[in-house]
């Protein structure tokens, strides 16, 4: 966000130094108004928890202190008011991860934690404690989320390369049973091939050896009726 749109709320920036060489931050900067020790020393505590910003204009180095006057009813009225505007202004969505609402709530609980700490500066340590704490635990998570995408990422790889090495496999083995079955085509008709060669030669011997039948017949015939004709015949 831009500096006058933080919800967080801040004093006039001071000039630090008139060149960016030996810029400086601590309570004697010059243009800095001198204030009591009581308050300088809730200065300190806020200055710890909220770290003064500082910006360049033309070669200057600027810095501004978070404000340390106490808040009216009218200021946290007048806070919730910033933070609806702004995250309607910023379009930031209410449900969800969404970086725009996370960044602006973190501003608002800063705020708070201002307001409480010039109240009670205990009670704001602790608030401080609090926020550290669940900002640890959001990054926990946020970290914990990044790894589950970026596994679920490399899965999905896997699965992706598993399924482009079972496709090559499955074509693979379509081209091989496809190649086996023209080979079992081709020897379906080789046998067949050999079945009608083996019939027709046994076709052929089988006429041959009724033939070698018949003529054997006939000759035995023949020797027959000469031998009776020979012993018919008187001496």
């Amino acid at each position: 966000l831009p500096q006058a749109q933080s919800l967080v709320k801040y004093d006039t920036k001071i000039q630090v130094s008139t060149s960016l060489k030996g810029k400086g931050k601590g309570k004697n900067i010059p243009g800095r108004p001198s204030v009591p020790a009581d308050k300088a020393q809730i200065e300190d505590v806020l200055n710890s928890v909220l770290p003064p910003r500082e910006s360049t204009e033309d070669g200057q180095l600027w810095v501004q202190y978070v404000s340390s006057n106490p808040a009216t009813t009218q200021d946290v009225i007048k806070l919730q008011e910033q933070l609806d505007s702004l995250l309607e202004l910023r379009q930031a969505r209410e449900t969800g991860i969404c970086p725009i609402r996370e960044e602006l709530y973190s501003q608002c609980f800063d705020e708070l934690i201002r307001q409480l700490t010039i109240i009670c500066t205990e009670r704001g340590l602790l608030l401080l404690r609090v926020r550290d704490e669940l900002r640890m635990t959001i990054q926990s998570y946020q970290t914990l989320y990044e790894s589950s995408i970026a596994y679920g990422m490399r899965k999905a790889l896997q699965a992706e390369q598993w399924r482009a090495e079972t496709d090559a496999d499955i074509k693979k083995l379509i081209e091989e049973c496809e190649n086996l079955t023209v080979e079992v085509d081709e020897l379906d008709q080789e046998i067949e091939e050999i079945e009608q060669k083996e019939k027709e030669r046994e076709e052929i011997e089988a006429r041959a050896h009724t033939e070698e039948i018949e003529f054997r017949k006939k000759t035995n015939q023949r020797l027959k009726d000469q031998l009776e004709a020979l012993l018919s015949t008187p001496n």
